[in-house]
């Protein structure tokens, strides 16, 4: 097996993940099978308790583990299926490290960064090894090398590579080079930098990855290939891209990444063959048709909040050769007067998921619109449960309805907490997460647009239908079109007397890749495209 570790210095948020998945792409494309993994510095367990404008969207994978929207490039850009092994965060290092001295393993030794954190990360890497084989692991380390939180992890690399040895890792390191306007040039003392700092603690990167504005010429690749001692060819340019991030593997590709990889560890492989990935960013960039939609939140003032859905639209979009515009509404602001302006051209309105009672009024009016517009509309988990306290508020005329996480003192609570989690205290990892299977009724639009009715999708919640006002929901005209196997958990709904109006209780977003587009995404796009014509 073969080692990539993706360290990033400089500055943060200069796409470690993206640069990662993107690489994991182009081995893939050459034939090699590729496992991805994140590690994470913050102390916290996982992300599951923070809030999306603190980190972003919270990614859930197939067995429920809660973590970094990373891990979802990882899975869109390659054919990995990731678990909770392919995610650490020191956090849970520490809490290992901490119950192992509580449980008396270290024999009463002095309980210390190195060997004991140490380990407890090396264990992790080599455990995803066994438990995933692979030809090649590619490790994302967060953070910026200089952080002081970050030490532990690349301390446990530099212990690493000694015992896997030197032939069989290679370290990619990310770096900005920053663009002087006044000085009209680029400037590489920053890279040397912190190139320095990764040597101080002992590693030294075999690639250099440059994010940068503007291209790098010969001059700037040669003094950065001197003073931070990689190879020439080893300096690859990481050219911001304006209009989609999928087109990253083919640049990088131009830039013979996948190839000085490959060189570098002893792997011969034929070269990658991308013209499939190449058709998928033809149909993304220059699409035939356009249509708008909105997306109505309240996480919309952190672009990653909602990550997963934006590329699932556009999965969807590019495979009917289409491009989606989409309107971010803040729910939060949105009223009886100004909906008729922020609503009137769309072609289709999403609701996604989310916590708490901000802006629930707002999406409410969003899922009123569309069912009396007969505007596409598909809600996401609490979209779900939008739709449902609005159809049982106005069409089925039960005043008050609503979620008992917005109002425990409802008359009608349509949404309510399930019965195991009415003593649950606890905030992390006490949801209903993970891979579920849903039945679906046939004859529905739910078995139409999936073309089968036995699924499996990823859940994140907590509340649920509330089966007692099921027979006066379905009267009215709300179809419950996908439950639990055993009946008792509602888990699609559809409206009869509507065009295209589904909502789920689970994530589809989070099952969706550029060539395989999750199906309720694409019927979404085929219904606003239909509706906007």
């Amino acid at each position: 097996m073969k080692y990539i570790f993706v360290t990033g210095g400089v500055v943060s948020s200069l796409g470690k993940g993206l640069a990662a998945a993107a690489l994991g792409t182009l081995l893939e494309h050459r034939g090699l099978k590729v496992t991805m993994q994140k590690l994470d510095p913050y102390l916290n367990v996982d992300p599951g308790t923070m809030n999306p404008f603190e980190h972003g969207e919270v990614y859930v994978l197939d067995d429920g583990a809660e973590c970094d929207l990373d891990l979802g490039h990882y899975e869109r850009f390659t054919n990995c299926l990731l678990s909770k092994s392919n995610s650490s965060s020191s956090g849970q290092v520490y809490e290992s490290v901490i119950k192992n001295e509580r449980a008396g393993n270290y024999l009463g030794k002095t309980v210390q960064v190195i060997p004991h954190v140490t380990d407890e990360i090396k264990r992790r890497i080599y455990q995803l090894g066994k438990e995933q084989p692979c030809d090649v692991l590619i490790t994302e380390i967060g953070g910026t090398v200089g952080d002081i939180e970050g030490l532990p992890f690349l301390e446990a690399i530099r212990q690493f590579i000694q015992e896997v040895g030197d032939d069989n890792v290679l370290i990619m390191h990310v770096t900005l080079v920053p663009f002087i306007k006044a000085a009209g040039e680029l400037k590489t003392k920053p890279s040397q930098q912190s190139i320095a700092k990764l040597r101080e603690i002992g590693l030294h990167p075999d690639v250099l990855l440059c994010r940068t504005e503007h291209p790098l010429n010969e001059d700037v690749r040669r003094k950065l290939s001197v003073f931070c001692n990689v190879p020439l060819d080893a300096v690859i340019e990481g050219r911001d891209i304006d209009d989609t991030i999928y087109r990253a593997p083919l640049l990088l590709q131009k830039e013979k990444l996948d190839e000085v990889v490959c060189q570098r560890l002893g792997i011969q492989t034929p070269p990658a063959d991308m013209s499939d990935w190449e058709r998928f960013v033809k149909r993304m960039v220059n699409p035939k048709k356009r249509v708008r939609i909105a997306i109505v939140g309240k996480y919309l003032e952190h672009k990653d909040a909602y990550k997963s859905i934006y590329e699932s639209i556009y999965h969807a979009a590019a495979s009917l050769d289409c491009k989606a515009d989409i309107v971010e509404v803040d729910a939060e602001f949105l009223d009886k007067e100004n909906l008729p302006e922020r609503l009137h051209d769309v072609a289709g309105v999403l609701v996604p998921g989310g916590f708490g009672e901000r802006g629930t009024e707002g999406k409410i009016l969003a899922a009123q619109f569309a069912r009396e517009s007969e505007t596409p509309y598909l809600g996401l988990c609490l979209g779900m449960q939008i739709a449902t306290i609005e159809f049982a508020r106005n069409v089925v005329k039960l005043e008050g309805a609503n979620s008992t996480e917005f109002d425990q003192k409802s008359p009608h609570p349509v949404i309510d907490l399930l019965p195991e989690q009415k003593k649950v205290s606890r905030k992390g990892a006490t949801m209903r997460l993970g891979t579920w299977p849903t039945v679906i009724r046939e004859g529905t639009k739910a078995a139409k647009t999936y073309g089968r009715t036995e699924i499996r999708e990823r859940h994140r919640h907590r509340y649920e239908f509330n089966q007692e006002y099921r027979e006066r929901m379905e009267g009215a005209g709300f179809v419950i079109s996908g439950t639990s196997p055993d009946g008792k958990l509602v888990e699609l709904i559809e409206l009869r007397d509507h065009p295209w109006f589904l909502a789920c209780q689970y994530h589809p977003e989070f099952q969706s890749k550029p060539n395989a587009p999750h199906p309720l995404f694409k019927g979404f796009m085929a219904a606003c495209l239909a509706h906007g014509n």
